[in-house]
């Protein structure tokens, strides 16, 4: 996209946060070239601190390709903020929709028009202990199959080193590097023109997250575990831990009170 096209918001906003990111992170960018230079496309990124989208749009930005990031609705009606998010383009997602699909209307649109929009596909902060990507949801999927567009896996690792995943204050010194690899395309064209199943979205989201962790692997010289932490299975996990620890404590009760 020329940066004509940018509009007024984004640069603004870019006056206001680059400098700083400047002056705190240091940088290591590589993969712009991967980047398509015209028509619309995905990024799909992981997601391992509160200032990586502030980190990651820095570099976006710096491609041309200004991406626009799916948000809850509601910001999008509060004054400052909901003026910004309106003029600089992004996208607003209605969670009440109990239609999967028309809820990323919105992204498919912006697709069609010829826009980068940007994914989250793990839906929040990365919880695997070691920062690497977890299960991802679908929706990344479900707006590839629909449009047949370009899905450029990014993988971002620093911004956690200066802010970690909940944590309140952020750690400055030494300066850290935020350190990007965005990859060429992922090849998801066996999934195209298939019924858009449970199943095949499930298949077509492990693609995507299987090639941004491989991103990864690089930028951190080491490999992701075999099975990516999923918080539903650990959610599963955890009840079952907590039945077992329970259990023998209910039966001693039974048994002093017989």
């Amino acid at each position: 996209m020329p940066r004509r096209r940018i509009g007024f918001w984004y640069r603004f906003a870019a006056v206001l946060c680059k400098p700083p990111l400047v002056v705190l992170i240091k940088r290591d960018w590589r993969g712009m070239e991967n980047i398509p230079v015209e028509g619309g496309f995905i990024t799909a990124v992981n997601h391992n601190s509160h200032i990586d989208p502030f980190a990651y749009a820095h570099f976006q930005y710096n491609t041309g390709r200004v991406p626009r990031f799916l948000a809850k609705s509601g910001l999008f009606r509060k004054g400052f903020v909901g003026a910004a998010m309106r003029g600089t383009g992004q996208i607003p997602v209605y969670r009440e929709s109990t239609d999967a699909l028309s809820a990323f209307r919105a992204a498919i649109d912006a697709v069609e028009r010829g826009e980068c929009v940007a994914f989250y596909p793990e839906g929040t902060l990365t919880r695997d202990p070691n920062g690497w990507p977890m299960t991802g949801k679908t929706g990344a999927a479900r707006v590839a199959l629909q449009t047949k567009c370009p899905v450029i896996p990014v993988a971002q690792w620093g911004a956690n080193e200066v802010l970690p995943p909940y944590a309140r204050k952020p750690n400055l010194l030494p300066r850290k590097t935020h350190r990007v690899l965005a990859g060429p395309p992922v090849d998801l064209a066996r999934f195209y023109d298939k019924e858009m199943t449970p199943d095949l979205l499930k298949e077509a989201t492990e693609v995507i997250m299987a090639a941004i962790t491989r991103h990864l692997e690089e930028i951190r010289g080491e490999k992701a575990p075999t099975t990516p932490y999923d918080p539903r299975r650990e959610r599963v996990e955890q009840r079952r831990r907590t039945r077992a620890q329970t259990q023998p404590k209910v039966e001693q009760e039974e048994g002093q009170g017989t």
